[in-house]
């Protein structure tokens, strides 16, 4: 089978141009018929609801991908944190396929789970207990029934604040917590992981009930991009452009 290619934290946004470039190029270069691209979350900067489409920039990066998924390649889109409000919408301009996280999947005969990677930063009580708040339903509903131009005002506030806290916050808190790897790898019976959210890119492993398990971190693309391939044989980081 074709290799899979994943990538994760592009927070593509109009001020930063070459990322999207970068982004909009590796799409049109992907072969017809290839395997399956899996973007694990913060594709976008933030993401204010389905209705933002009619903005130039974000129709763009959602026909890029309708491109490639025409040309027979399927792209696969898991929410992040930035890009939660993600919805029917997108996915009908994009072509990708949403879907919820964590997702077991199996990538050259071997079980593969996916997600964002800021469930498991336990370590951080502030940030998931504001995840609980915004991720429900009665929030969601709430927030996309204000005007367009509240909820970015919103957002660039909340954005603000995140950016504050970061500087004041221990980075191990910051990081997952091995506790919580340990059980999802134990309740998904010690799968491979592959998540973003934190990007330290690289390749870890987790001795878990006598089982060595990879756990594969994707690098965000505000300097060098890069995405993750795996096929049967292996996972391994290239950079792009290659």
């Amino acid at each position: 089978m074709a290799a899979a290619l994943f990538v994760s934290d592009l927070h593509l946004c109009p001020t930063r141009p070459a990322a999207t470039r970068l982004f909009l190029d590796l799409l049109a270069a992907l072969p017809a018929q290839g395997g399956p691209l899996y973007i694990l979350g913060d594709l976008f900067e933030y993401w204010a609801g389905d209705d933002d489409l009619d903005e130039p920039f974000n129709a763009s990066v959602a026909a890029g991908i309708k491109r490639l998924v025409a040309r027979g390649v399927e792209v696969v889109v898991l929410a992040g944190n930035r890009d939660f409000l993600l919805g029917d919408g997108f996915a009908a301009a994009s072509s990708a396929r949403l879907l919820d996280e964590p997702q077991l999947i199996s990538v050259g005969g071997q079980a593969t789970l996916l997600l964002h990677g800021d469930s498991l930063c336990t370590n951080d009580h502030a940030y998931q207990e504001f995840c609980r708040e915004v991720r429900s339903e009665a929030w969601r509903s709430a927030f996309l029934a204000r005007p367009l131009a509240e909820r970015h005002a919103e957002i660039e506030s909340m954005r603000a604040r995140s950016e504050e806290q970061k500087r004041i916050k221990p980075a191990a808190i910051m990081d997952v917590a091995s506790d919580a790897v340990d059980a999802l790898l134990r309740r998904y019976d010690y799968p491979r992981l592959i998540h973003g959210h934190t990007h330290r890119a690289g390749r870890n492993e987790h001795l878990v009930d006598g089982h060595l398990c990879e756990r594969w971190v994707l690098g965000d693309w505000y300097g060098a991009a890069s995405y993750l391939r795996c096929d049967e044989a292996a996972c391994d980081f290239l950079p792009w452009p290659g």
